[in-house]
């Protein structure tokens, strides 16, 4: 192996390494989580406690810069240097489309809430309880990153804040455009905001039963192709290659 090539692997490695993210233990993981509380300048994956500014380079900028240096080396020469800004270019957008996983998570978890979290929010109306007090009660009693937005919920209709102001926060998370859209019509006719909310959560786990039963058979069928690659060659062993080389006996 060349040089050249043990310098372009060894880029593409550190490009790798930039990209995929280590487990913070300790003191950066609280960093972390105090990093939404402080100043836009501030990063959280800054060395040594002091912070970075806001012009420093992320993960993702690094690892594409890596990656075009490795396909600079590879290449070589003037053609070395359009390959490199092009894997620049496409390795910057490639990378910032890829959904992290913790962000992945965090969405899934958040559509699975929902159900529960209309039903507790059914409940509470039901008792008597205000809007407001009902969003931060059911905040409080579900944790987890749905409760998080049902607490921005609560807090802005505390605040005076309109319908669409407040319940605009749950947006992000998928399905809960239908219940966005009856606590806005709620708020503007005055219409009973519990029944609703009882149907949707009933419709959301049908809509979550029906998508799991799609996705098994979905795999079901996915399966085959490789099943069907797997059994071909013996079938063409044990099945095809006997014929074949009876009839080329019986001809020769």
């Amino acid at each position: 192996m060349s040089g050249r090539a043990v310098a372009a692997g060894c880029l593409a490695g550190a490009a790798l390494l930039l990209v995929v993210p280590g487990p913070v233990t300790g003191p950066g993981r609280r960093l972390r989580r105090l990093a939404p509380r402080m100043g836009h300048g501030w990063r959280s994956g800054s060395t040594g406690g002091r912070p970075r500014p806001g012009w420093w380079p992320d993960a993702i900028r690094l690892a594409s810069v890596a990656a075009g240096v490795a396909a600079l080396v590879l290449v070589g020469g003037g053609p070395g240097l359009v390959a490199g800004a092009l894997t620049v270019v496409l390795a910057d957008r490639l990378l910032r489309r890829v959904e992290p996983p913790a962000v992945r998570d965090r969405r899934r978890r958040e559509a699975a809430e929902l159900p529960l979290a209309a039903d507790l929010l059914a409940a509470a109306l039901r008792a008597g309880a205000p809007v407001d007090r009902s969003v931060l009660a059911v905040a409080e009693a579900l944790g987890g990153p749905l409760a998080d937005r049902l607490g921005r919920v609560g807090r802005t209709l505390e605040l005076g804040g309109t319908a669409a102001e407040a319940w605009h926060h749950l947006g992000p998370v998928a399905g809960a455009d239908r219940l966005v859209a009856a606590a806005i019509r709620s708020a503007d006719s005055g219409a009973a905001l519990a029944g609703a909310l009882v149907r949707l959560a009933d419709d959301l786990r049908a809509d979550r039963s029906t998508a799991a039963e799609a996705a098994a058979r979905r795999a079901g069928v996915l399966i085959v192709l490789p099943l069907g690659l797997c059994f071909l060659p013996a079938f063409i062993l044990a099945g095809l290659v006997p014929v074949i080389v009876a009839v080329l006996g019986d001809v020769l």
